[in-house]
């Protein structure tokens, strides 16, 4: 069943940069047998683990029948260790993709046995972490695949997310306290919980300025909300589309997750000391790197930067050759562009 997942004890989580997650647990599914190469498919913003199921068929690449696939969830997605479900400190500490990978990897080894993976792979956020998963256990994977994400969330990146936070804060009379840092807390001002109002409208918001982001002009342009996907009309999308997931999830979890987000850069660890073209060619795994053209926060420009600093010919870039923006590769409603992806990967990975 979707809904169904297992959860890994941690104890208490030291994070890189302070602080810890007390009691911490990473929620993760599989599929597959142990013995059988393995797969880690990390989750994206927002994205509960059943959101990644979509890629997993005995039909396609990721086929339970020739891989161990472990789907693995953010810490703040409301199913791994969140505000929303644990006691923990108000407000929520900044999570690093750092942490996360590091708890993935301990979920690998100490808990399901396993000490060396066939291929990372994931979108958005995933290819975040996949990227991070490169360059902190460079020799864990013998390939990565991130797509439609980046190794360093970018200036403009930070900037757009800034603006999203702030739709979501600004119900609850709030504002950010600036990238990678939540809310603006007076001096001696204590943090106080949503309530259900502020929540609903704080989340409607946040889901109508992600709304200009997630697809492209194109997309709206050839008004693929209506001929593809069945709205109406643009309102019915952004109402039935935009604000049902907004409204489906938890505000506090909303922007723990873009805290950790912006603070997105594999080089902000040892032994790269924040140099992003050591970073890159730290990575020792095949690269294929897959931005969508048309993506309005993850351009191809800044994927064709990584792979340049990467070791030559340890990276390959192919766009997806689509309008639907950021959507492109996932979470599986583009038909075309999942046969697409499905194909890159059968040619990468097999």
């Amino acid at each position: 069943m979707a809904d169904q997942y297992d959860t890994y004890h941690l104890g208490d989580w030291d994070l890189q940069r302070g602080g810890s997650i007390p009691n911490a647990f990473i929620a993760y599914k599989t599929f597959g047998e142990q013995n059988l190469p393995a797969i880690i498919y990390p989750s994206w913003y927002s994205g509960l683990l059943s959101d990644n199921f979509w890629l997993i068929r005995k039909d396609k690449t990721l086929n339970p029948e020739k891989y161990f696939i472990v789907v693995t969830a953010l810490f703040g997605n409301g199913q791994s260790s969140s505000p929303s479900n644990i006691q923990a400190p108000k407000p929520w500490p900044v999570v690093t993709f750092y942490d996360n990978v590091r708890a993935q990897h301990e979920l690998l080894t100490k808990h399901l046995g396993v000490s060396h993976a066939r291929a990372v792979l994931g979108w958005s956020m995933g290819a975040g972490q996949t990227y991070q998963w490169a360059t902190q256990y460079p020799d864990f994977m013998d390939r990565v695949v991130p797509f439609c994400g980046s190794a360093k969330t970018s200036d403009h990146n930070i900037a757009m997310l800034e603006g999203v936070k702030c739709a979501l804060l600004a119900a609850k009379g709030s504002a950010s306290g600036g990238p990678a840092k939540g809310e603006a807390l007076t001096s001696g001002e204590k943090y106080r919980s949503w309530s259900t109002d502020e929540s609903q409208t704080g989340l409607k918001a946040l889901g109508r300025v992600y709304s200009g982001w997630g697809f492209s002009q194109a997309f709206y342009r050839e008004k693929l909300y209506a001929k593809v996907l069945g709205f109406k009309d643009l309102e019915d999308f952004l109402v039935n589309f935009w604000e049902a997931w907004a409204c489906s999830k938890d505000p506090e979890n909303m922007v723990a997750m873009i805290n950790t987000w912006q603070a997105a850069d594999c080089s902000k660890q040892d032994p790269y000391g924040g140099n992003f073209e050591a970073a890159m060619k730290g990575i020792k795994a095949k690269a294929l790197v897959l931005p969508s053209q048309t993506d309005l926060y993850f351009p191809p420009e800044d994927s064709a930067i990584e792979v340049e600093n990467m070791n030559l010919g340890a990276g390959t870039m192919i766009p997806f050759p689509s309008i639907w923006g950021h959507w492109a590769g996932g979470p599986g409603q583009s038909k075309d562009d999942v046969r697409w992806l499905d194909d890159k990967l059968r040619w990468f990975l097999d």
